[in-house]
């Protein structure tokens, strides 16, 4: 179970004390979501949960290309630069 701290916030009072909110990600390790209109929309958090999030995505993409090499076939140029504008 996580035990990390997390704060919401709306957008206005997250605008009037960004300062604190950066301080309570970094040196109170707790995550801000910054909510708008009672929707929340973004979050500000400690840099050891991004480089947490960024090892987990480049685990999956090193496991996604491994399956991709296993497939037969080719793909056209044109269809994975069309991918590339999304």
């Amino acid at each position: 179970m996580n035990k990390t701290k997390k704060k919401s916030v709306s957008a206005t009072a997250a605008r009037q004390s960004f300062a604190e909110s950066l301080n309570r990600a970094a040196y109170g390790g707790e995550r801000v979501v910054i909510r708008r209109h009672g929707k929340e929309i973004a979050a500000v958090i400690p840099i050891e949960d991004l480089r947490l999030i960024e090892d987990v995505e480049d685990k999956e993409d090193a496991r996604r290309a491994r399956l991709a090499r296993k497939e037969k076939g080719t793909v056209a140029w044109e269809v994975v630069k069309a991918g590339w504008r999304r």
